[in-house]
């Protein structure tokens, strides 16, 4: 029998953290905005009319919300049952959308099926990423696009940044060990006395004239503190987390049948979207 390619205790982290931070209180305009940094790249206009498609990892539904409306049928796929839960409240008025509690390795959705799919931060909490991608490219039809991001291992930023964050990591497996409750208190005091004082200083920065583009966290400076409090959540609470360099990202899409990748220039890092070669079966 084989071994499932998913991490149990993740699993059930990802499902304790949706259902703490549904992303309700998340604002429309903010919404928008994080959501266009990782689909700006994505090609809408080369979808064919009531597309069929799928969100690999789906969460909270937060993305699902935004790409239902523009699609035919959307289907939203979750290995943690309190994950899916709170994304089928917060898309019950939408009538496109199905949902499947199951992970990437158990045949969600028939091979060569779907139009479109995007995973966005979820096949680096997966065991073997590269089988995952697979998986995912396995279920597009030839030609369709797939919309992929992934944990970036710094590899365009200097050494002390990648430095400071194998420090950091020291402190996410600790805190990922935590009861859920303890692990909630301990990153939302992160996300108080380290996310917001540093975002907030590079927000005032930038508006001093500073190019703060590359001061820790200084991405956070136009989200809210309920984003910081999410992303600390994610980042230090999550069991299993694997990074990866441009080229090993780049790598990995190809083998798995993707071509006509492009990465995207800015933030985050590294999101990319390919095509399924037409020869994929």
């Amino acid at each position: 029998m084989s071994m499932s390619n998913t991490d149990p205790l993740t699993v059930a982290s990802f499902g304790d953290e949706w259902a703490r931070y549904d992303q309700n209180a998340l604002d429309e305009a903010e919404h928008a905005f994080i959501f266009e940094q990782y689909f700006g790249i994505f090609p809408w206009d080369k979808l064919p009319d009531a597309a069929r498609g799928f969100d690999m990892g789906c969460g909270s539904g937060r993305w699902a919300l935004l790409v239902a409306p523009r699609v035919g049928l959307l289907t939203c796929i979750d290995p943690a049952p309190a994950a899916l839960a709170v994304a089928q409240r917060k898309l019950a008025h939408l009538s496109n959308v199905e949902f499947v509690n199951a992970g990437v390795d158990e045949e969600p959705l028939p091979a060569n099926s779907q139009d479109f799919g995007y995973s966005l931060g979820v096949l680096h909490h997966i065991p073997d990423t590269s089988a995952a991608l697979r998986d995912c490219v396995r279920m597009l039809k030839p030609s369709a696009p797939f919309l992929l991001y992934l944990y970036y291992r710094f590899d365009n930023r200097p050494l002390w940044y990648g430095m400071i964050w194998r420090m950091t990591d020291v402190v996410r497996k600790q805190i990922s060990r935590l009861s859920p409750a303890a692990k909630s208190f301990t990153t939302d005091l992160i996300a108080t006395v380290v996310y917001f004082p540093l975002a907030r200083a590079a927000l005032l920065a930038e508006r001093l004239g500073a190019d703060v583009d590359g001061w820790l966290l200084s991405t956070y400076r136009k989200t809210s503190f309920y984003t910081m409090r999410t992303d600390a959540r994610d980042r230090f609470g999550t069991p299993l987390e694997q990074r990866f360099t441009k080229s090993e990202i780049e790598a990995m899409m190809r083998g798995a049948g993707l071509e006509d990748i492009r990465f995207s220039d800015d933030f985050p890092f590294w999101c990319a979207v390919g095509r399924k070669a037409d020869t994929q079966s």
